[in-house]
C-alpha cells in the first residue's frame, strides 16, 4: 500500500519555487491558445471548459507526478480520479480559474494551486499571467507577490493584508463580476460607504492578501479549487478564510463533495466579529 506524505511548513517552503515554475509554465500554455479559434465544451455543472483548461491541467498534473510523486491531487478537471478524504497533504489544483472570463476576452482568470495538510491550505500560489502578476505563501512563512511574463521578471515583494478601515473610513470589498449573490451584497451593505472593487476569479484573494482591498464575501457555493490556494495566500499575508460564523474552512475531507458553501476573506482579522466563534 502507497504511503502518502505528511507536508509541513518547511517542505512547502522547499516546493515554492518549483511549483511557482510549473505555475508560470501553465499559465504560458493558457496564453498561447487562440481564444477567437478554441473549442469550448460545457461540463455537467454547466460551466465552460476549454483546451487552455487541459493544457495547464496537463503541465501542472505531470510536473506535480515528477516533483512529488507520493502526494495525491485533486484537480477541477480531473475529479473522476480523485479519492477523498484525503487524510494526509494533498495538492488541490484549478488549472484556469475564470473560464467565463478567459472565454470573455477578459485579463482576470489564474492559475491555481495549493498544498493542503490537515484539510488546511499550507500553500498557495495564484498566478494572473495576463496581469503579469503572481501572489504565493507559506502559512507561518509569509506571502509575495511576483512579476511574471513568461518567467518570474523580478524579486520577489514581500506583502501583508492591511488593517481594517478605522471609524468613518470605506472599506474596499472585492465583489466576483460572474458570481454574485444576495447575501453577499447584503453583507457588504452592512459596511455603509463600502467601495465594491469588481474583479474575475481568485484575483480577489491576490488583492486582499497584497492589502489593496479589506474584504470579499462569498455567501453562496463554490468549489473548494476556487477557494485553497487564495486561502492559503490571505493566511500567509496575515489575513483569514473563515465561513460566515468565523469558522475554519476544511478541504478535501468529504467523499464526493468538493462544494464550500460559503466564505469571507479578511485583510484584518481583528474585524471577524467575536460573537460568531472563536479564532
Amino acid at each position: 500500500m502507497q504511503v502518502m506524505r505528511v507536508m509541513d511548513g518547511k517542505a512547502a517552503c522547499g516546493l515554492i519555487e518549483p511549483l511557482t515554475a510549473l505555475v508560470v509554465r501553465a499559465g504560458t500554455a493558457i496564453l498561447a491558445v487562440n481564444r477567437a479559434a478554441m473549442q469550448i465544451d460545457g461540463k455537467q455543472d454547466g460551466s465552460p471548459v476549454t483546451e487552455a483548461d487541459l493544457a495547464a491541467d496537463r503541465i501542472i498534473g505531470e510536473g506535480l507526478a515528477m516533483l512529488v510523486p507520493d502526494v495525491p491531487t485533486l484537480s477541477e478537471e480531473r475529479t473522476q480520479l480523485a479519492t477523498p478524504p484525503f487524510r494526509d497533504s494533498f495538492f488541490l489544483i484549478d488549472p484556469l480559474d475564470g473560464t467565463k472570463e478567459f472565454v470573455a476576452g477578459r485579463d482576470e482568470f489564474t492559475v491555481n494551486v495549493a498544498l493542503v495538510t490537515g484539510g488546511v491550505p499550507l500553500l498557495g500560489i495564484v498566478s494572473a499571467p495576463a496581469l503579469g502578476l503572481l501572489w504565493r505563501g507559506v502559512v507561518g512563512h509569509g506571502a509575495e507577490r511576483l512579476r511574471i511574463d513568461g518567467a518570474v521578471t523580478g524579486p520577489a515583494e514581500p506583502i501583508h493584508t492591511r488593517a481594517m478601515p478605522k471609524p468613518g473610513e470605506p472599506w474596499v470589498a472585492a465583489v466576483s463580476r460572474s458570481h454574485g449573490d444576495a447575501r453577499s451584497e447584503a453583507f457588504i451593505a452592512e459596511r455603509p460607504g463600502a467601495v465594491r472593487r469588481t474583479l474575475g476569479s481568485a484575483v480577489k484573494f491576490g488583492r486582499i492578501a497584497e492589502g489593496t482591498a479589506d474584504i470579499y464575501p462569498r455567501l453562496g457555493p463554490t468549489s473548494e479549487w476556487d477557494v485553497g490556494a487564495g486561502c492559503a495566500v490571505v493566511t500567509a499575508a496575515g489575513g483569514r478564510v473563515t465561513d460566515s460564523e468565523g469558522g475554519e474552512i476544511q478541504f478535501g475531507q468529504r467523499k464526493g463533495d468538493f462544494i464550500v458553501p460559503e466564505f469571507i476573506a479578511w485583510g484584518d482579522p481583528k474585524a471577524i466579529p467575536k460573537a460568531v466563534g472563536p479564532y
